[in-house]
């Protein structure tokens, strides 16, 4: 199945550019140097098309665009979120891409947690020149994901600071959009420092969004695309 969708790869190489992957700010500008204010409003770049995830400023939250529309998670308290649709906010840093049209690409059946996700992008990455944006549609078997809730006035001084407040949420068997971004050289700027991929989870009814940590699903249930320009 690897070869399958390297060969399918190779097929489009000729045609197949990235998909303009921006980025604002910086993950270890916000979570070592306690860059919280937001550096880019949601209002300005949510157009159809667009696709990107990041926290929302002042880490109170998170934030998913899928194709211009705009999604804010919020904790209510420890064991419930709130997801809405808008686009008053503003992120410290944030990560997107204008998508005009997806790529199919068949996943292996070993993949099927977010390390072995990782692995075969990293892969399929060396068919690429830059980073790209990906999508995962279909049943997650589980997922464990967190909505930043930063107590206001709080200073960050570390990824400790920024994560003792955050909020944490299990989710079984739902149906679900994973938008993921993967670079190999954008370490601490959009993703963290042992991965190559930062991906935002959002449920197919709306009822739950936030930044994915843990996943389990079944390869043959899902669809993994990958954006073009």
């Amino acid at each position: 199945m690897l070869r399958r969708s390297l060969l399918i790869l190779a097929c489009i190489a000729g045609q197949w550019l990235d998909a303009q992957v921006a980025v604002t700010g910086a993950m270890r500008k916000t979570m070592w140097e306690g860059q919280l204010s937001g550096l880019i409003a949601m209002d300005s770049i949510a157009n159809p098309g667009t696709y990107g995830i990041g926290p929302v400023e002042y880490l109170r939250g998170e934030v998913t665009l899928v194709d211009g529309h705009c999604f804010v998670s919020s904790a209510i308290n420890d064991s419930t979120m709130q997801v809405q649709e808008r686009t008053d906010v503003k992120a410290p840093f944030f990560v997107r891409a204008m998508v005009s049209s997806w790529v199919d690409v068949p996943l292996p059946p070993e993949v099927v947690d977010l390390p072995s996700l990782d692995a075969f992008l990293t892969t399929l990455g060396k068919e690429r020149s830059g980073p790209f944006v990906f999508r995962i549609d279909g049943l997650v078997t589980e997922a464990h994901l967190h909505v930043m809730d930063v107590p206001p006035g709080t200073e960050i001084h570390g990824p400790d600071d920024a994560h003792a407040s955050q909020k944490n949420f299990t989710l079984r068997d739902v149906n679900a959009e994973l938008v993921g971004f993967f670079s190999t050289k954008h370490k601490a700027v959009f993703t963290h420092h042992d991965t190559n991929i930062h991906v935002h989870l959002l449920t197919m009814d709306r009822s739950a969004m936030g930044h994915l940590e843990r996943l389990r699903f079944d390869p043959s249930r899902v669809r993994l695309k990958i954006g073009r320009p």
